[in-house]
């Protein structure tokens, strides 16, 4: 039986919350604030292990014990209850700035956290070139750290914790601070790592990140445990519990013509929500118009759960022309063998004239899901044909 790298058994954090809002009044009324103190359970009888050279991806709301789990594993905070086993060495990007002093330089930061991780400052003169060229701030390197924008911080931090060395990575979403290209290095240096059988543990609120990384994905929920799983089976639960059926309808426009009713069908014109990758998506938009309107363009707009615009069109860019609407008319898009990959999707709807201010907008007004087997990255599902060539 193979030891796992990381093992969590039982592990359960609280923290206290006081109502007293400064020191004097803690003590002051240091006999009624402690009556009045509140046990906020941020972790409840967490178990997982992560086998050595996976990657576990860590998600949920904010507030769902992710950061706190991460800490425990990285021997910050200790559990009230449980345990925490790991082996070999140990680098972590835990919160913006951690382990850093303001008042010293970039170059001497270097030197500092390296040490803290277990590097002897022979072995970090070795990487020192490496870890200030990776972070891309050379003409800071010399100047104190406070004046470090966060992008900054994270770009040093990041460099430092990858080149000690480390068996086990733990990474809580700070790579979000830094700029595209960076971020798009981190990827990089990660995918080689998991490469180099290294483990890594990341949160992050990027679930198309956690579902092209992880091999194991931890869902949390008022700091237990929901899913200990594939991504396929996190992501799904995830988004069954907070994203469907969520309306975050936004109305604008002069309402000349109206859209009062949306519905999500299939090819058959049967009302749906949960797609395959290859089904056909239709859209049905009822519109009314109190007075006859002879210039008028309908359309559609299609989001994904990171409010990325995946497809867009209307009639007019269609070239289909509408008759004049008075009353009720329905317009129906029908969208053949649809290529999208398993995600949240939102609808966006509108009519408008050809030109000039909309008649009327819903923003997001309904949902649906597609759910597939096949593990593929990104927004379009495709499937090609693939050969060997001599």
């Amino acid at each position: 039986m193979t030891v796992p790298i990381i093992r969590v058994a039982d592990v359960s954090k609280s923290f206290t919350i006081r109502s007293d809002k400064s020191l004097k009044e803690r003590v002051v009324n240091f006999r009624r604030g402690r009556e009045h103190a509140e046990q906020f359970w941020a972790l409840r009888d967490v178990s997982f292990d992560v086998g050595a050279g996976k990657t576990l991806g860590i998600i949920g709301r904010n507030g769902s014990g992710k950061s706190t789990l991460l800490k425990i594993i990285g021997g910050i905070l200790s559990p009230q209850t449980g345990y925490v086993e790991r082996r070999g060495r140990l680098a972590a990007l835990l919160e913006l700035g951690a382990g850093m002093h303001t008042d010293l330089t970039g170059r001497e930061n270097v030197y500092l956290n390296a040490s803290i991780l277990g590097l002897s400052r022979r072995q970090t003169e070795q990487y020192f070139d490496q870890i200030v060229e990776f972070s891309g701030i050379e003409e800071f390197i010399d100047t104190q750290v406070k004046f470090y924008s966060s992008g900054m911080y994270v770009r040093l931090a990041f460099a430092v914790a990858i080149h000690v060395d480390p068996e086990i990575l733990l990474i809580d979403e700070v790579l979000a601070v830094g700029d595209e290209p960076f971020q798009r290095k981190c990827m990089e240096r990660i995918k080689q790592f998991q490469g180099e059988g290294r483990t890594i543990v990341l949160v992050t609120h990027a679930l198309d990140t956690i579902r092209q990384l992880c091999d194991q994905v931890l869902f949390l929920d008022e700091g237990r445990v929901v899913v200990d799983g594939t991504p396929v089976q996190a992501l799904r639960e995830f988004r069954d519990r907070f994203t469907v059926g969520t309306q975050l309808t936004e109305e604008q426009g002069t309402r000349r013509v109206e859209v009062v009713k949306v519905v999500l069908a299939d090819g058959s014109h049967h009302p749906k929500d949960v797609f395959a990758p290859g089904d056909d998506l239709t859209i049905e938009i009822d519109c009314v118009a109190a007075e006859p309107t002879e210039d008028w363009v309908c359309g559609v707009a299609i989001h994904n759960q990171l409010d990325m615009l995946v497809y867009a069109t209307n009639t007019k860019d269609l070239d289909i022309p509408l008759e004049p609407i008075h009353g009720r008319r329905r317009v129906r898009f029908t969208f053949r063998d649809i290529p999208l990959t398993e995600a949240q999707y939102f609808v966006t709807v509108a009519v408008h004239p050809k030109t000039g201010r909309e008649y009327h907008r819903l923003d997001r007004t309904t949902a649906f899901r597609v759910e597939s087997s096949a593990e593929i990255a990104g927004v379009v599902h495709m499937t090609p044909s693939f050969e060997v060539v001599e």
